[in-house]
């Protein structure tokens, strides 16, 4: 018989002995920001900078992920009142979209006060909460585990947006929806491993590429009757890494063995870097599985060509 020996739980301070001067720079190094994230089920989280200054304020770490800022708010204590107005007051300082709260333990009545701005603020607003937990087996390393206690309810958001699609549905958008839906199938069928986001009734569909800041968009304009394809960078140095990518933009369309459109769309924020396919019927659905086929092989090519640059800048 194996020898089994006992996981011990072990004081926080014993790790982090001063929550800003330990914790936080220990959270924000970026594999532990990934744990943290995979714990979420979100996407990359990309440090912006701890101790963020809001007024008067500090919040202990910025980040952001593909939907935008996410704000992380640290306790290595039991939750209290002043922290929950402090994650409130940076959400609504900054625009975050996702709030992050951090502590040994959760209050039963702040587990309730994030829930219900869970499923009282708008659906792309969210709010988590997590205890944090050291564990040690006999002299071992000390390791840590983070206890998801407060996450958006996924039913009620999304029986809410149905509602809402119900409500202002057009048959445009009902079309759009129903063509990224069958294309999602067309995705999954043919094996393609695609971090793809849930089809929706836009114009639009979006892959993560594992980096905050940079997706790839698939688009598809039904008046003009064109497809799309582009890098959309909406990083929090949008500018500068349009810039940097331009440099290697030879080496890009050399390898994709076509010419890209570069749109650096001055006095906006977001860039974009474009290939369009052009006499595309979305009504004609006959036409679908050409379409998807243009969409997941032109993705695909980029995909392969953009993430090992993307991933170096």
């Amino acid at each position: 018989m194996p020898k089994l020996s006992k996981l011990n739980k072990v004081a926080l301070r014993q790790a982090w002995e001063h929550e800003a001067l330990h914790f936080t720079p220990w959270l924000a190094e970026p594999e532990n920001l990934q744990t943290l994230a995979d714990a979420l089920d979100l996407g990359d989280l990309e440090l912006i900078k701890t101790e963020y200054p809001i007024g008067d304020f500090n919040l202990d770490i910025l980040c952001q992920d593909d939907d935008g800022k996410v704000i992380i708010e640290n306790q290595l204590e039991k939750t209290d009142h002043t922290h929950l107005g402090q994650i409130i007051t940076y959400a609504s300082g900054i625009g975050a979209k996702k709030v992050i709260w951090i502590a040994q333990t959760f209050r039963p009545e702040h587990i309730t006060s994030l829930e219900f701005l869970n499923q009282n603020t708008t659906d792309d607003l969210n709010f988590f909460g997590v205890e944090i937990e050291l564990y040690q087996i006999e002299d071992s390393a000390m390791a840590p585990n983070f206890n998801v206690v407060v996450q958006p309810n996924g039913w009620v958001k999304k029986e809410r947006e149905n509602v809402r699609i119900a409500t202002n549905a057009t048959p445009t958008t009902q079309l759009q929806l129903r063509f990224w839906t069958e294309f999602k199938r067309y995705i999954e069928s043919n094996n393609y491993d695609f971090k793809i986001a849930k089809p929706e009734p836009k114009n639009y569909l979006n892959i993560r590429l594992g980096r905050s800041g940079f997706i790839i968009s698939l688009s598809v304009n039904s008046r003009d009757e064109r497809l799309g394809v582009e890098i959309y960078i909406n990083h929090i140095e949008s500018k500068n890494k349009f810039r940097i990518l331009e440099t290697h933009k030879g080496q890009i369309e050399s390898s994709l063995g076509y010419q890209l459109d570069w749109r650096y769309l001055e006095g906006k924020h977001a860039c974009r870097i474009v290939k369009f396919k052009s006499e595309c019927d979305l009504e004609d659905d006959a036409e679908w599985a050409n379409q998807f086929e243009w969409l997941a092989v032109t993705a695909r090519e980029f995909y392969d060509v953009f993430v090992p640059i993307i991933k170096n800048i």
